[in-house]
């Protein structure tokens, strides 16, 4: 009797939006709560364990991005790490101007911070990309004036995976004496984030991307860079960001971030195989496809796709039935029913911009997954189709759909 082939249940496609926890990270947290429960801030011996282990994690994820320890500080992750960035230089830098450069595809925490010191007088000019999601260099050239303080691009963006030349944009900013701020949080573990590499002044990075915890991120602050504190009340954080460190957390950021660093170029490489069988078998399967971006200038584990007259929505739900996950857009702003802002950006129309999914890749995903998406993929888009008042499509083997 031949093998029968295991059947699959669920397949996770949404690693953007976050990674399941390593069972290195597992069990390097596990240990910490087992064992040493202090407050890292307590001068007796259970807080000197505890502020150990804090300086243990400093120090591996400041190895892991080029960063000196004193450089790096620990936050809830990516949203407060943005905000902290952009607002703290906005205030402690206030007299020295009152503008920020930002891109028109920044992940809402950094859009909604920059509108936020809006309304406190800062003024904000957000930067237009091309067709492929790359932010337009000449218009931050044209866009620099006495009073900007901060230029703040992303390295790589959550929708489309569009790579950005921060490199580039750090060199123009310090030759006008600016500070940049990347926001990394999509580029950790798949590029790779060094900050003097980067010529970066500022940069948020989150555990939950390189299957770490959630809840726990880190900014990195440049020695001589003026940021006001973000939160008050204790003196955590060398007096930056008040509140009871989250111990076991950070300690399983630092394996996590560790590990993501040391395997960067093995991972980015098993990314960018599943990648390129993905989009070859989704290709030779369903017609009427767009890629959204550039297939090489683009991280190594993101596909964005828009099905035309199909509503993307639907899609997903219909994909979600058959155990697969998917995503629409940005997890953080997935109870929006307004069209992408990034594919907008890109010169998409409201329509192409709701018929497209985002499938986003892990270290673990398997061929045969891959095999069972598409043709789930298949099944749907043809249904999808087949009740579209649209129009009538012709899938590749002639039939309609």
């Amino acid at each position: 009797m031949a093998n029968k082939k295991p059947e699959i249940k669920e397949v996770y496609m949404d690693y953007a939006a976050t990674t399941p926890m390593s069972s290195e990270v597992y069990r390097e947290m596990l240990d910490v709560y087992q064992k040493t429960f202090g407050n890292s801030s307590s001068l007796h011996y259970a807080g000197r364990a505890a502020q150990a282990i804090l300086e243990q994690a400093r120090i591996r994820v400041a190895k892991a991005i080029g960063a000196k320890a004193g450089e790096v500080y620990f936050t809830s992750g990516g949203t407060e790490g943005n905000n902290w960035a952009i607002k703290g230089v906005a205030h402690a830098n206030r007299g020295n101007g009152n503008h920020i450069i930002t891109s028109c595809i920044e992940h809402p925490s950094v859009l909604e911070a920059c509108r936020s010191l809006e309304k406190e007088g800062f003024r904000v000019t957000y930067i237009p990309v091309d067709k492929d999601g790359v932010v337009d260099y000449a218009a931050i050239i044209k866009a620099i004036c006495p009073e900007t303080i901060l230029i703040s691009v992303m390295l790589a963006n959550n929708e489309v995976g569009s790579i950005q030349p921060i490199r580039a944009i750090a060199e123009l900013a310090h030759s006008q004496k600016i500070l940049v701020h990347t926001d990394a949080v999509q580029a950790l573990g798949v590029l790779p984030v060094n900050v003097d590499e980067l010529g970066v002044d500022l940069m948020t990075i989150s555990a939950h991307k390189v299957y770490g915890p959630k809840g726990v991120g880190a900014l990195y602050v440049k020695k001589g860079v003026k940021i006001s504190k973000f939160m008050d009340g204790g003196e955590q954080e060398k007096d930056m960001r008040a509140g009871t460190c989250n111990i076991p957390a950070i300690a399983g950021m630092g394996k996590a971030v560790e590990i993501a660093a040391k395997e960067q170029e093995q991972t980015a490489q098993t990314l960018k195989n599943i990648k390129r069988y993905f989009w070859k078998k989704v290709n030779d399967r369903i017609y009427n496809i767009s890629l959204n971006g550039n297939l090489a200038n683009r991280l190594p584990n993101n596909l964005n796709i828009s099905f035309e007259g199909v509503e993307g929505e639907s899609l997903l739900m219909m994909l979600d039935f058959k155990g697969i996950a998917v995503s629409t857009g940005s997890a953080c702003s997935s109870g929006s029913v307004a069209p992408s802002h990034v594919l907008l950006a890109m010169g998409k129309t409201a329509e192409q911009a709701r018929s497209s999914i985002r499938f986003s890749f892990g270290k673990h995903i398997t061929p045969p997954e891959v095999d069972y998406v598409v043709e789930e993929l298949y099944k749907a888009v043809k249904k999808l189709r087949s009740i579209s008042a649209i129009r009538i499509y012709k899938d590749k083997d002639g039939e309609e759909e």
